[in-house]
């Protein structure tokens, strides 16, 4: 990394920030949210709120994970219920899901902002992101909502890069997109296949896998792993043992996608985008 180079992001984002005065953040516990706000909590002339959302669609360990650090690093912090699974536009998982998630989760930190006097919302998005179909940034621009870390240029890597050297605990957590981004396009959320989705991934997770996504197919369960975990996945002993948790959670078919795990998959299966 090219130290230099990053020193001036840094600063950038630090005189955007403090141009700021006053910000609530959208901190789900991922990578770029959690650097986003230690960040942000470190300019002690800037007034923080971390807001995180709790909803059937988080992994209650990303909730926990969030908690924790926010708890560890001594933030302002605020956990809040939000609703999208209430939502029937949400629950038909059209192409706009996420759009309707976000637009949930905005309007909520809006009346936050209004009630607690707070001048901006702030998201997570880096440039990495400008490049995936991200319809959850169009909720973001229906609010106004600024996106720092686009505005200072940062990308994922230079990311987790800076997060290592101010010992953040998510400076190597995996990407963690809400569990209804298992389901494929055109099948209903619901809170029983979100939960189904949750258990089997922790339990995986447990088995030595950090890096999984079980995607929702009805009755089949398809594993995404890396492709460098297939050796281990595939012995007998732990093969019996995933197929055993993925049908005790209601599933009946199990398989390991042979192309192995693909962030944002299911997006590429969009035509035209």
């Amino acid at each position: 990394m090219d130290q230099e180079k990053l020193n001036r992001k840094t600063k950038k984002l630090e005189q955007i920030l403090l141009g700021y005065k006053s910000i609530i953040i959208a901190y789900s516990g991922g990578v770029d949210s959690t650097f986003l706000t230690a960040v942000a909590h470190n300019l002690n002339e800037l007034r923080v709120l971390a807001v995180t959302s709790n909803s059937p669609s988080v992994a209650d360990e990303d909730l926990f994970f969030a908690k924790e650090v926010a708890k560890d690093f001594k933030w302002n912090h605020l956990v809040i219920n939000t609703e999208e699974i209430n939502n029937p536009k949400y629950v038909s998982n059209d192409l706009k899901r996420c759009f309707y998630c976000k637009t949930e989760l905005y309007s909520q930190l809006i009346k936050i902002a209004n009630r607690d006097h707070y001048k901006y919302i702030a998201n997570g998005a880096n440039i990495d992101d400008l490049s995936d179909y991200r319809p959850g940034m169009l909720a973001a621009s229906d609010y106004e909502v600024v996106s720092p870390l686009v505005d200072s240029g940062f990308n994922k890597n230079e990311i987790r890069f800076i997060s290592r050297e101010m010992n953040l605990p998510s400076w190597n957590k995996p990407a963690q997109p809400c569990l209804s981004s298992r389901i494929p396009y055109g099948i209903p959320v619901s809170i029983k296949s979100l939960e189904m989705i949750g258990f089997a991934e922790k339990k995986i997770r447990d088995f030595g896998f950090p890096i999984v996504r079980v995607r929702h197919h009805g009755d089949l369960a398809r594993i995404e792993i890396p492709l460098y975990d297939f050796k281990k996945f595939n012995q007998s002993s732990m093969k019996n043992q995933i197929q055993e948790i993925i049908f005790d959670v209601g599933f009946k078919k199990m398989e390991l996608d042979p192309l192995g795990f693909r962030s944002g998959s299911m997006n590429k299966e969009i035509k035209g985008i």
